[in-house]
């Protein structure tokens, strides 16, 4: 499997990002377990969650993914052939939020504790946080680089404004930069990401790991009416996707499908996983029969003609 290097890190991963989201939420353990099997049979190697997953369920105090990974790769003794990607600074609870530097320094110890394993390749900033100096941020990340309990660091969800601050403060003080940003992109989000944050991290060799790179199921081709919603838990967004542009785009997708000999999800990833300045779009999957979709899509190859065709159909103007 190709290996792409993830900014200027040595950090090196398959060109596609298993998410870790449904791990605990819409996937039990055993479920789970066996779709990181397939994940990593498949020779793919980067798995992203978060200390936050899955918070929303009811019953979940957070942990749940991270716990559900760390005893995985326990039982099968693989840590060191895979890229393990999580974050910080959402909120678990009461006080228990943000990127300070005190916050940080418990935050990474619990997410060590339920990975069960003595560092994290790449740590991220879940979110902003403005209440916190970067500078503050990135000095309590030099030291857990200086530790040994993280590789790399990494942005999610920041404005282009305020990633470019990061990496101006980091030049200037010699701090750790951010070597990854994980903002929400695909095939029908394009335009918030494109407008500003595309030039910054291509300038400065970021690596782009896009989240909901199958906009959360509506690029997969299931929801193609009213209908067809309450297919899934995540069915309630697609009304904002269903619209004429929408329609366009799934077609495209079809289009372009039926020439690779391939599904739509595949293309959709596909065409993220060509863009100029993507490292790995990251997709979950809750079944095995989803993983092989998923990982077929590593192997499909786009001409520019197919590339043409989807740009223009989800062309966000």
């Amino acid at each position: 499997m190709e290996k792409r290097r993830l900014g200027r890190s040595d950090l090196m991963v398959s060109p596609l990002c298993l998410g870790g989201n449904v791990f605990g939420w819409t996937a039990d353990e055993a479920t789970s377990f066996k779709v990181l099997d397939a994940y990593a049979d498949a020779g793919l190697n980067f798995i992203d969650t978060a200390d936050v997953y899955s918070t929303w369920v009811p019953g979940h105090k957070g942990g749940e993914s991270e716990v559900i990974i760390g005893k995985w790769m326990k039982a099968r003794g693989n840590r060191d052939k895979l890229v393990i990607a999580t974050k910080v600074g959402s909120e678990m609870g009461p006080n228990q939020k943000g990127l300070s530097k005190s916050y940080i320094g418990s935050a990474v110890e619990a997410s060590l504790q339920r990975l069960q394993t003595d560092y994290i390749d790449l740590y991220q900033s879940h979110r902003d946080d403005l209440d916190t100096p970067q500078q503050e941020t990135l000095g309590a990340y030099e030291e857990l680089i200086r530790d040994g309990k993280v590789r790399a660091i990494g942005a999610s969800n920041f404005t282009a404004a305020r990633l470019k601050e990061a990496l101006d403060i980091s030049a200037e003080l010699g701090l750790p930069r951010y070597e990854s940003l994980q903002p929400k992109y695909n095939l029908s989000d394009r335009a918030e990401y494109e407008a500003e944050l595309e030039p910054l991290c291509r300038r400065e060799e970021i690596g782009v790991i896009p989240y909901y790179g199958l906009a959360s199921g509506f690029l997969t081709g299931k929801y193609r009416s009213d209908a067809d919603f309450g297919k899934s838990v995540r069915g309630g967004r697609m009304a904002a996707y269903l619209d004429d542009r929408g329609r366009r785009i799934l077609a495209a997708l079809d289009a372009v499908a039926a020439r690779k000999n391939a599904t739509p999800a595949q293309i959709a990833l596909a065409w993220l996983m060509a863009r100029p300045g993507i490292t790995a779009p990251i997709a979950s999957a809750t079944s095995v029969e989803q993983i092989r979709d998923l990982v077929q899509a590593t192997k499909v190859l786009l001409d520019n003609d197919d590339i043409a065709q989807l740009d223009r159909a989800s062309n966000p103007a």
